[in-house]
């Protein structure tokens, strides 16, 4: 679609919950800014009719993995935001996983070089915590964040040294950053490649249990009072877990946590079916762990919801289950899967959801972001609640072969993502 100075977006559903607004009504674009709720038509250049959708604040997805440099035959950064324009998502970070990691001023002004030469969302890099994420010795971290990292990161590598943790904490607190850390203790998984419990007895599988991410998240806390940093709990999913995160937050630790569509919506039953695209980490839990996600998201405990876009190609899943990699397609199943797993069950509300995918991540990263409030940047995402659809293999902007969602249909669908008051999905 051709670019707009303004733009009039009719008749929708307009939720913000930063000014209590849940309302129809025509939406005001104009000049690269919100105007707000408009009662009479205005001389837009472009007028877009958006009757029975739903209009909010862009999302924000708090955590992505480009694979760009390094891993391109998964993903590139240009492939992995035309990913997320389709999905909703007009902000994304995305993480160091990489070849090189993001551990350097270099690798993080690399990434902002090429999502600018993109065009497609806005790009936040994270950056590695330490050097070559291997917990051993801390990255330039100062170099980093003045290169334009909003958070510091290991991604999936646990940072085992406790000594490592306080004085990545002590130092990322100097600049009021968050360290964003996957909780879970690597001898305690070993080689398990699904959740530790009666189905992984039934199979004979190696297990992945609980407690392996809620000691973990209790020492993560612990370094957290101590040091008065703040930590990032990556993709908690066990009761515990949340248990102990609310614990923590009533004792005002600066402690943050998200949880992932799927680990809202599977549970570890579905390794019956067997299959690579069931493979996780952490791992599908049981109903009772999803349950507790769900009570977590009620109460605040949970700061955010977030896609970990996970993308491998399909030479990388058609191996044997112990050599395939941990990871899901996560953007463009979004909100499909929220809507199936949070809302039509009644546990959350649209405006009660929101905020999780607005707001909320945009507080973790320091952002401002999320809001339709008059003269805030026009990022917009509309999406129509009802429009069924079937993900097939090879219609999405994604490169990544992994998602469990094959060939089933499924209901929700972001119809426009407007970034900084320019359409930029559809195409």
């Amino acid at each position: 679609m051709a670019e707009s100075s303004s733009i009039l977006l009719r008749g929708g559903r307009i939720i913000d919950h930063t000014q209590m607004l849940d309302q129809v009504g025509d939406l005001l674009i104009q000049g690269g800014q919100i105007v707000g709720l408009v009662k009479n038509d205005h001389d837009a250049e472009e007028i877009i009719d958006v009757s029975g959708k739903i209009v909010t604040a862009g999302w924000i997805d708090l955590r992505v993995a480009l694979r760009e440099p390094g891993y391109e035959e998964d993903e590139t950064i240009a492939s992995g935001t035309r990913a997320a324009l389709a999905g909703g998502f007009t902000t994304i970070a995305c993480s160091p996983d990489t070849d090189p990691a993001i551990d350097s001023r270099a690798d993080v002004e690399f990434v902002l070089l090429q999502a600018e030469r993109a065009k497609n969302c806005r790009v936040y890099p994270i950056g590695a915590v330490t050097k070559g994420r291997k917990g051993e010795e801390l990255a330039e971290i100062g170099q980093i964040i003045d290169g334009g990292a909003v958070a510091l990161s290991d991604a999936r590598h646990p940072i085992v040294n406790a000594e490592v943790m306080r004085r990545a904490l002590e130092y990322t607190s100097m600049f009021r950053k968050t360290i964003m850390h996957h909780p879970q203790v690597p001898e305690l998984v070993g080689n398990g490649v699904m959740h530790e419990g009666e189905i992984s007895m039934i199979l004979g599988m190696s297990g992945m249990p609980a407690i392996a991410e809620s000691i973990m998240v209790n020492r993560d806390i612990a370094l957290a009072r101590m040091t008065g940093g703040n930590i990032h709990l990556m993709g908690i999913s066990t009761a515990e877990s949340v248990w102990l995160i609310r614990q923590a937050k009533q004792q005002g630790v600066q402690v943050t946590c998200d949880v992932t569509p799927h680990h809202l919506y599977l549970t570890h039953d579905i390794w019956q079916h067997f299959g690579p695209h069931y493979k996780i980490d952490p791992p599908f839990r049981s109903k009772e762990d999803v349950a507790a996600l769900i009570v977590g998201l009620k109460d605040g405990t949970i700061d955010a919801i977030c896609s970990d876009h996970q993308p491998y190609a399909l030479e990388k899943i058609q191996v044997e289950i112990d050599q395939v990699p941990f990871g899901l397609l996560g953007l463009e199943t979004f909100l499909p899967i929220l809507q199936v797993a949070l809302v039509e069950p009644g546990h959350l509300s649209w405006p009660d959801l929101l905020p999780l995918i607005t707001t909320g991540p945009a507080k973790v990263l320091g952002l401002k972001a999320g809001t339709l409030q008059n003269g805030a940047a026009a990022d917009v995402t509309v999406f129509d609640p009802a429009e069924s659809w079937v993900l097939k293999k090879g219609e999405l902007q994604s490169m990544g072969k992994n998602s469990p969602y094959w060939n089933q249909r499924l209901r929700g669908k972001t119809v426009m993502t407007i970034v900084n008051g320019q359409i930029r999905y559809p195409i």
